[in-house]
């Protein structure tokens, strides 16, 4: 890891983009780098691409979120992301490299061989060892909300799961108190509050109509006081307002990245950066104009 790596971006400057790097056969995107040969070599490739295009974080996950995949036990999520982040960490050596996991000991292996961030889906609420890995690594970490539970989900198999019943009491509140505990955990862990990235988790535990009046309200979620993570990328609330496949919500994302940055999003994490960072330059020049 490089001291720049580990100092917080400029925030307010202008949007950052944090491009999807998924080791994983089952990606609900299709993108899935383990669904082909050679995943390191195609790592490199994406990444290669990503940071010529505007990426300035390359997150690597090994395990699904989709709503329907299945749980990947530390060993499998290792061998399949540690490969990659040493690969990356080799290659592209100023490159600030994320791993997206919820798993104490896949963030320790990760962390020691280059990655500089921890992506955290769960916000500490699921190894609660994580923060204590976080802190000893002194990495920043973005700290996602998530109420997702199993059989909350229905699948379809062109648009991908979709949340049915999860509920809540306000959902703004719940989400800010939810994620303040979890800011909690990394403060008492030793993080410290500049070291603290949060997303308010769009798509997890959530239904499509909740996931849209979250992104129209994603102001009051930065106002917790935190740099905002937003990561709408051809996710299936989008699929099923537009009624499209994951392969054809270019234009959903778009539209889902600039509100997110006019609400107040520091990085949006995409899948396809090359247009995403397009978007967010152009939004920021509407948005982000000083006086």
């Amino acid at each position: 890891m490089t001291p720049e790596n580990l100092s917080p971006f400029p925030w307010g400057e202008r949007t950052y983009i944090m491009g999807i790097l998924n080791a994983t056969p089952d990606s609900f995107s299709g993108d899935g780098l383990l669904s082909r040969e050679d995943s390191v070599t195609l790592a490199l490739r994406q990444a290669e691409d990503f940071l010529a295009h505007g990426a300035d974080i390359l997150d690597v996950g090994g395990e699904s979120t989709r709503p329907g995949a299945d749980t990947v036990g530390e060993v499998e999520e290792m061998e399949r992301v540690l490969p990659v982040i040493k690969a990356l960490r080799g290659s592209f050596p100023k490159a600030v490299i994320s791993v997206d996991t919820y798993k104490a000991e896949v963030a320790w292996q990760a962390l020691d061989l280059g990655a500089d961030w921890v992506n955290d889906i769960w916000g500490f609420r699921a190894d609660r060892d994580l923060a204590g890995v976080t802190a000893a690594h002194n990495a920043p970490v973005v700290l996602m909300h998530n109420r997702l539970k199993p059989g909350s989900a229905e699948v379809q198999a062109r648009l991908g799961g979709h949340v049915l019943g999860v509920e809540y009491e306000d959902l703004i509140g719940d989400i800010c108190d939810e994620l303040q505990y979890s800011v909690s955990l990394a403060l008492d862990a030793g993080i410290p509050d500049e070291h603290i990235i949060l997303d308010p988790g769009i798509g997890f535990g959530k239904t499509v109509e909740q996931n849209l009046e979250l992104l129209d309200r994603l102001d009051e979620i930065k106002a917790l006081g935190y740099p905002l993570l937003v990561g709408p990328s051809r996710k299936s609330f989008i699929g099923y307002t537009l009624d499209l496949p994951p392969d054809e919500r270019v234009e959903g994302t778009a539209a889902a990245v600039a509100l997110s940055i006019d609400r107040g999003a520091d990085i949006v994490r995409v899948h396809d950066v090359a247009v995403m960072s397009r978007v967010a330059r152009m939004t920021d020049a509407i948005v982000r104009r000083q006086s």
